[in-house]
């Protein structure tokens, strides 16, 4: 039997394999479809929020590097929403703020001793991670939908040819005869379920590695930022081992 290839070309498109797709063939679609929007949506966001800390970052490392003093951007009360060095740099501020007075509205003492920077040191460290953490946030999602977007995309292909052989062996069991004809649209409609999952975790792969490597970057240079912070901070203030009277 001829058919025609616009015939053939009109029936091959994404509707009429959704027509033969089971429930739960559709079911797990519309989940796919729900981590496709999730997935894209926090690619966009981490990029946005990954270029704009970046941005930031460099700004503030030409400020910084520029001033004399540890304290002088400090003691302008800048704040700086957004920048992970900035927060670095506030909080290893502040810290050294409360070693080196004397006491409360007492003016600033010129050393401190090395068990105060050590403290110092120690809170730059954790806010380092805190920022790194931040950063992070929300990338698991994306390995999810790397990692089970195609196994629910296989799950549902397999239970879609489950179910048309079943109906097969019915019809068969029933007298009727099946044929390919028969068989294909079925079997169609099973394998869009992992198209879907394909679909759903090759961009998430791409995005997720390379977000990945951007907070390597991200996380490499705020270390090294800190490393330079606590630089100053020892050519500044760094006394001997007891604490001055």
């Amino acid at each position: 039997m001829h058919v025609p290839i616009g015939l053939l070309a009109a029936d091959f498109n994404l509707l009429y394999v959704w027509q033969r797709s089971t429930i739960e063939g559709k079911a797990i679609i519309v989940i796919l479809v729900l981590f496709s929007i999730f997935a894209w949506s926090i690619m966009a966001t981490k990029t946005v929020e990954m270029r704009r800390a970046r941005a930031l970052n460099d700004l503030f490392d030409q400020e910084f590097r520029g001033q004399k003093s540890v304290f002088t951007i400090h003691d302008r009360k800048v704040q700086v929403d957004g920048c992970p060095s900035f927060s670095v740099y506030s909080a290893g501020c502040e810290e050294l703020d409360e070693r080196v007075r004397q006491g409360p509205g007492l003016p600033r003492r010129e050393r401190i001793s090395l068990k105060a920077l050590e403290h110092v040191k120690r809170v730059i460290e954790g806010e380092v991670a805190r920022q790194a953490l931040k950063l992070e946030s929300g990338l698991i999602l994306l390995a999810i939908a790397v990692s089970g977007a195609p196994f629910l995309g296989l799950l549902g292909t397999v239970w879609g040819v489950m179910s048309a052989f079943s109906g097969i062996a019915q019809a068969v069991a029933a007298g009727n005869q099946v044929d390919l004809a028969a068989m294909a649209p079925g079997v169609a409609g099973a394998l869009l379920t992992t198209v879907a999952g394909l679909l759903v975790a090759i961009p998430s792969m791409f995005g997720y590695n390379w977000l990945v490597h951007n907070l390597r970057v991200h996380t490499v240079e705020l270390d090294n930022f800190a490393q330079e912070l606590v630089t100053r901070i020892e050519i500044e203030f760094l006394g001997d081992d007891e604490d001055p009277a």
